[in-house]
């Protein structure tokens, strides 16, 4: 792996303004993440494409991802510069080089690219088995980009978070519901303080009105992001409440607000996206805080 960023590091070289480039991909979402708010508006749309596609972006030709990403070439050319590097060859390097450390086309990807080729030879509509399947598919890829993607620290950070809580508030609107719904039902299993701020009646402000920073609260929210979860989160952070997020990426302006981040990519090509991944996550999380629990007090 060191052999990789060294090369990376050679080919990169600098483009004249003094700003030194990320030399792997992880560096360069964290890069992208803490710049966002500030980059215009065509770069941004690159940006969520290149966190969001990263074999694409390593595999494709300026043409190509720019019209994936709905831009013109030169903003691609752009957006590499604004990031320190000499050209897209250079930024491109980045990509093909998490692709060398073993992050190759994943299931969902070999999925897409099987529905896209399906659908250049104009198949008849899908049946009902169809649909099933695609889903099972589906699922089985988020699965797997979501063990891929999730850090064991940030797992075992969010656990002792919600150990030391005194409370556990949980938020979410819209289709993220059922994720809130579930963690608040297990989470009072276990026999702690868990709140559902489900914000009946126009309530979200109120129904956590008395959270202090003692307490701990988990905020489900995916893009198009609901205002109350951002905004509520966003508030809570403020009055000194860790937050932990399942949310969809590093542009989310949920990470932004959070203590932790899990990040969970979503398929955009459906009208009904899947909850299995978020809800295995909240899975893991119950069960693992039920042995933190177990074991003795947090540390």
């Amino acid at each position: 792996m060191m052999r990789c960023k060294e090369a990376v590091g050679a080919a990169l070289g600098g483009n004249g303004n003094g700003m030194a480039a990320p030399l792997s991909f992880d560096d360069l979402k964290s890069e992208i993440a803490r710049r966002q708010m500030g980059l215009p508006a065509r770069l941004r749309q690159i940006a969520e494409f290149a966190v969001h596609h990263p074999n694409e972006m390593a595999l494709g030709t300026v043409a190509s991802i720019a019209s994936r990403a709905r831009v013109q070439p030169s903003s691609i050319v752009r957006f590499a510069n604004a990031f320190g590097y000499e050209g897209f060859s250079a930024l491109q390097q980045v990509f093909r080089s998490r692709l060398v450390e073993g992050a190759g086309p994943s299931y969902r990807e070999r999925i897409a690219a099987m529905r896209e080729a399906s659908a250049n030879g104009r198949t008849p509509p899908a049946s009902a088995s169809d649909v099933l399947a695609r889903f099972v598919g589906d699922g089985v890829a988020a699965l797997e980009h979501l063990h891929d993607s999730i850090r064991e620290a940030d797992l075992k950070r969010a656990v002792r978070l919600l150990a030391r809580a005194e409370n556990i508030y949980v938020l979410a609107q819209g289709r993220s519901f059922p994720v809130a719904f579930y963690l608040h039902y297990a989470i009072r299993r276990l026999d702690l303080s868990a709140h559902l701020v489900d914000g009946v009646g126009g309530t979200t402000r109120l129904q956590a009105g008395a959270a202090t920073k003692r307490d701990a609260l988990v905020a489900v929210s995916f893009k198009n992001y609901s205002p109350d979860v951002v905004g509520l989160a966003a508030d809570l952070k403020e009055r000194g409440l860790p937050v932990i997020a399942i949310t969809d990426g590093p542009l989310s302006p949920l990470a932004a607000t959070a203590s932790i981040a899990f990040e969970l990519h979503e398929d955009e090509t459906h009208a009904f996206r899947s909850l299995v991944a978020p809800m295995c996550l909240a899975q893991t999380l119950v069960v693992s805080l039920g042995h933190q629990i177990a074991g003795g007090a947090a540390e």
